[in-house]
Parts: C-alpha cells; structure tokens; sequence
C-alpha cells in the first residue's frame, strides 16, 4: 500500500508517533480528516478499513510501556471529548462517500470495528493503554456509536429487532439538524432519511394501487405500515376531506386571514383553526380548553404585535411542542392524554395542520417524532401500543397529504349502508401530483 503524507502504513503503524507529538489537537484533526477525505475517494473499502484500523484499533494490544498508538498522543492531556469528536467526524467522512457511492455493504464491518478483542483491557496492558481502551469502550457505548449504527441497519428487515427500528427516518432527520454533528454526518443523516421516506412513499400508493384490483393477489404487493387491512380505511377516512373543506384549503384560508393580525388574535384564530371540524370535539373539549390556556400564555408580552413570520414560525413550532415532547425529553400532557384517551387520529390531524399553515415547521415537527421515539424505546412493543399506532397513522397522513402527491377518492359504486353512514368500500383511491400553493 502507499504510504501516505501521515505515514500510516501497515508495516509500520509506529511510525504516526513521533508525526503527532509535534502537531496541536486542531491542526492533527484537520490532517487526520483530510487523510480520511482523501483515501476514501481513491481506495477500495477494503483499504480503507485497514487504514482506520491501523490508525484508531492496531497497537492497542501492546505489551510495551514505551508505545502509545501514534493518533492518541494528541488527546491523552485531557482531550477525551476530542477523541470522540475526531471518530465521529472520521466515520461520516467514510460512511457519507460509501453513501453516496452505493457501498453500503461496507458500513457495517466499519461499526463492527468497534466490536474488537484487541479493544479489550487486559492485565497486562500499560496503563495509558488501557485509558485508550477505556475512551474507545465508552464511544462503543454511546448514543454517537448509537446513531452510526442507524446507518449500517438493513431497511428491508426493519420490522425485525426493536419496534424503533422501524421509525429511524424520523432519528435521522434529527442526526441532521443537531449543529453539534459533523457536516459529513448531518449529509449523510439528511439523504438516508430521504431514502428511507421515499421508500416508504412509493411502498404506499403501491399498496393502495394494488390492493384495489380484483386480479391482485396479496403476494404482489408490501403494506409499508403494521396497520393490516386496517391502513386502506385510514387512508380513504383521511383523504375524505374535499373541495372547500379540505385541509389545503382551510389552511390557505387561515393564512390570508391571519395576515396583519396581532399576536393575541392570532393565537386565538389558531386555536379555533386546529381544532376545526376535530371528530368527537365533545371528548377533546377539555383538552382543548387547556391547549388554548396554554397557548394564550405564551409570549403574552407581544401580544398587541402584528405576527411576522417569525412570529408565525415560532408559534407553530411551539404548538407542535405543546403536542408532542415539550421540553425534547418527556413526552407533553396533551399528547399523554391523547394517545391514552384514544385521539390518535386527532392528534395526527392537527399537526397536519399546522404543517400546512407552516411548512418550514415540518423538520421541526420531524425531530420531535424523534425525541418521542428515543424517550419510549425503553419499553417494550406491547407497552407502546398506543404511541406506535399515533406514529403509523402520522406516516400514512404524511405521506398521502403533506407530500407532493395528492390522494383523491373516486366513488365507483352505489352502496348504501344499513345505518345511512358513507359506505367507504364504495370508493377507490387515486393518486396525482399536487402543486404547492404554500406561500
């Protein structure tokens, strides 16, 4: 292999000591990332494992007090957190270009580097070998380490392992919007999550397309949700919003008659907008009457402003928190309440809501799917029946309504029901690309 301007060789790794003793934290970093940015484009994977190995794993299995791996020269004066940073950045460097480059297979044995017996401490390991081992243990045991294996995760088996497998969509877009993340990171977080939606997406009107011809046997189609047949009446009650009461349209209503409103005028048009034509608004109305309370409190100094729109973006990312996970760690009362009381639909419905008055709200709301999904994961499937079926309806909804494909339903038959309600089997589904009017 050639040796290159770090000197990291396979023959001889010892060769990075004396080249890192002489350089600060910073500018040993920034040569180690330009290392990395530059093998990983001109070797093969295989390559370029070997070289991470030899730079972060080989030689901590010395018996030797004399030798320390080259690279953690720089950090053993108190850089733990400097070590982390420099792995981190390190792995999306690599993974962001295998990413890009359909070498997806290799990510894995890149995570499973951390898995190492050479990483185990041993008696008779120096002491400032065994610090090493130690930093590399608790990096294996991170949330960092956590969120690199999201990427390693094989799609297609979603639905084995942990219920959360199945929402890491939503754990990446949070990889990518957390500034503390490395740029490489938050790219590769920001495509994978794409992917994944996509995917997801297409899976979906797949589903519904097939699943309403007569010649199609059930083998021929994937239903992307855990709903069963259950997903197909969803999506016809979701979708059954139309022409002047649609929820595209009450929200571009709702946009034009809040402009040049104030603050506390707004506030209230909100709180009526959300929970306009809500099922069941006699089970939610004590919900409600708490909401509104809540939100007329905020920013009560402003009040007699006229809302901006940064007002109007603030506002709307407040309400999501109010509806989800208020403070990024537990989840809030009103989404406790209305998950155990049932009203998972009605959630779903008014966060849609909210999206479609404020589109730039979207990554926000997607983020604290994600804080709700890392504060559940802790229990098990059966004791998160509830939260699961509010994160399968919201995937359902969003996908049909919030994208840039409209649902429409088409009625193809005349069947009346025995209790005089509308007989959903006597709609189909249509599918057509919609054009965006949000301002």
């Amino acid at each position: 292999m050639t040796t290159n301007r770090l000197s990291i060789s396979q023959e001889n790794p010892h060769c990075l000591t004396s080249n890192f003793k002489q350089l600060d934290v910073q500018t040993a970093q920034e040569e180690v990332y330009s290392f990395f940015v530059e093998i990983v484009n001109k070797l093969t994977p295989e390559d370029v494992l070997r070289e991470f190995k030899s730079l972060f794993i080989d030689g901590l299995d010395s018996e030797y007090s004399d030798y320390i791996p080259g690279i953690y020269n720089i950090f053993l004066d108190d850089y733990e957190q400097e070590l982390y940073n420099t792995l981190k950045r390190c792995c999306y460097i690599i993974v962001n270009n295998w990413k890009t480059n359909r070498k997806d297979k290799y990510i894995q044995d890149l995570v499973n580097l951390f898995i190492n017996e050479n990483l185990k401490i041993k008696d008779n390991n120096p002491l400032v070998v065994k610090t090493c081992k130690i930093w590399l243990e608790k990096f294996a045991n991170s949330k960092d380490y956590k969120d690199l294996k999201l990427f390693a995760t094989k799609y297609e088996d979603s639905s084995k392992g942990h219920w959360a497998n199945r929402y890491t969509s939503y754990l990446l877009i949070d990889q990518s919007v957390n500034n503390k993340n490395p740029k490489e990171q938050q790219e590769a977080a920001r495509r994978l999550s794409k992917q994944i939606k996509d995917k997801f997406k297409f899976e979906l009107a797949m589903y519904i397309a097939r699943s309403q011809s007569g010649v199609s046997s059930t083998t021929r189609y994937k239903n992307p949700s855990i709903l069963g047949d259950q997903a197909l009446r969803l999506i016809k009650t979701i979708v059954l919003k139309r022409g002047v009461f649609s929820y595209d349209n009450i929200a571009h209503i709702f946009i034009k008659q809040t402009e040049k409103q104030t603050l506390k005028e707004f506030k209230i048009n909100l709180e009526k907008y959300l929970f306009f034509s809500v099922e069941n608004q006699e089970s939610v109305e004590n919900l409600r009457q708490h909401f509104a309370h809540t939100l007329s409190l905020w920013k009560i100094d402003y009040n007699q402003e006229i809302i901006t729109k940064e007002f109007f973006l603030r506002a709307c990312n407040r309400v999501i928190d109010y509806f989800t996970i208020e403070n990024a760690k537990e989840p809030s009362q009103l989404f406790i309440l209305l998950i155990a009381q049932g009203h998972a639909l009605t959630l779903v419905i008014i966060l849609l809501k909210v999206i479609l008055i404020c589109r730039n709200s979207r990554r926000h709301l997607e983020t604290r799917i994600a804080h709700l999904i890392r504060f559940y994961e802790k229990y098990s499937e059966e004791e998160c029946k509830g939260v699961i079926n509010f994160i399968e309806i919201f995937n359902i909804t969003f996908a049909i309504y919030a994208e840039n494909v409209e649902y429409n339903l088409i009625k193809i038959e005349e069947k009346q029901s025995s209790n005089q309600q509308l007989n959903l089997d006597s709609y189909r589904v249509f599918s057509q690309m919609k054009v965006d009017r949000q301002k």
